[in-house]
């Protein structure tokens, strides 16, 4: 079962408390799985830093093929020009990967920055993954601001949703939003766009349950959720339907064997959290849901404990089934789904 590791959020306050000063830092660093947050507050910080009429004048772009220390030296030592301050932005270059020789370049740069520039290192498509232990590193932290913009929590998540919603004249009330995030996952992005799909649709001042079964495309944990629920009801006809209904939104079979064995593994988890007398609660934080797990647990009420831990064994085996022996896979995800259900 995985840890429950939760992200730093300090770098993301401090970036927050300098905007609402409007006095932005001279070096910050943005990495993070949540991206439309990410570019809301790069948004921000370049509208902070560029202000006057040539704002865009004074914003220097690096990308990773253009990125050397000479070429960062030379960006940040622009003057503003008929403005306070520039604005330099370096996309998907990891410093920290550099040359020796590059490395102690990029540190002398970082730590002697001008007053007058705002340095901004984004990781879009690769990682931030910077050793502590090193120079430049220690340097990244006593002179500028990593802002990890991590997945939101449940009730930030929920007051988002629901104020995207107030804007289009709609109101939902938290249950329906809960639900939605489970549905369609928690990354804001994807969640503007089914956001702006059902309020489109819904007919009335609140948004329903039927309006959003209606127009929102669902996830694949979602959809596969509803196979270990079909099978928990003994109903293996249902199981076979969504299956189908995976293999027309394109999904793969190991895709669907992936989130299905996840599934089992998480069902595993809430019975194990049933027999010990530990609650939802107990069961999300193990997981980092960010969405209640009141449903794991009901569902899990529906299997015995030795089921789930078969479940999660099957799984395991049909995997490497589908791997190794050459066997169709949709053949064995079925004959999967046939042995769970007689197993129930």
């Amino acid at each position: 079962m995985p840890p429950r590791n939760s992200p730093d959020t300090s770098g993301f306050e401090t970036l927050k408390k300098d905007l609402s000063a409007g006095k932005p830092g001279r070096l910050y660093f943005f990495h993070g799985e949540e991206t439309f947050l990410r570019d809301y507050y790069l948004r921000r910080l370049q509208e902070t830093v560029l202000t006057g009429g040539l704002g865009e004048f004074n914003r220097h772009d690096l990308g990773a093929k253009d990125m050397s220390p000479h070429a960062l030296e030379e960006a940040v030592d622009c003057l503003p020009m008929m403005a306070e301050r520039t604005f330099v932005l370096v996309t998907d270059c990891d410093i920290f990967k550099a040359g020796e020789k590059d490395r102690e370049e990029y540190l002398r740069i970082l730590s002697s920055l001008p007053g007058y520039c705002c340095l901004v290192f984004l990781y879009d498509l690769i990682d931030y993954k910077a050793d502590a232990r090193t120079k430049l590193a220690q340097a990244v932290k006593k002179e500028g601001t990593v802002v990890n913009f991590a997945r939101q929590g449940r009730r930030e998540l929920t007051d988002w949703v629901r104020r995207h919603f107030k804007a289009m004249g709609k109101e939902i009330d938290t249950r329906l939003c809960e639900e939605l995030i489970f549905l369609c996952g928690d990354l804001m992005h994807n969640l503007q766009q089914e956001i702006g799909k059902i309020g489109a649709y819904a007919k009335g001042p609140a948004v329903t349950r039927a309006d959003i079964e209606a127009v929102a495309t669902p996830q694949l944990s979602a959809v596969v959720f509803r196979i270990a629920d079909s099978i928990g009801e003994r109903n293996y006809d249902k199981a076979t339907s969504v299956l189908g209904e995976l293999y027309q939104m394109q999904k793969s079979p190991y895709e669907i064997l992936s989130a299905l064995g996840k599934q089992m593994r998480q069902l595993y988890s809430a019975r194990l959290a049933l027999e010990g007398r530990k609650n939802a609660a107990w069961v999300a934080d193990l997981w980092g849901m960010r969405y209640p797990a009141d449903r794991l647990m009901v569902s899990a009420r529906r299997f015995s404990l030795p089921w789930c831990r078969r479940a999660v064994t099957r799984c395991a085996q049909t995997d490497l089934a589908m791997k190794s022996s050459g066997q169709d896979p949709k053949e064995l995800l079925t004959t999967l789904l046939l042995e769970l259900a007689s197993m129930a």
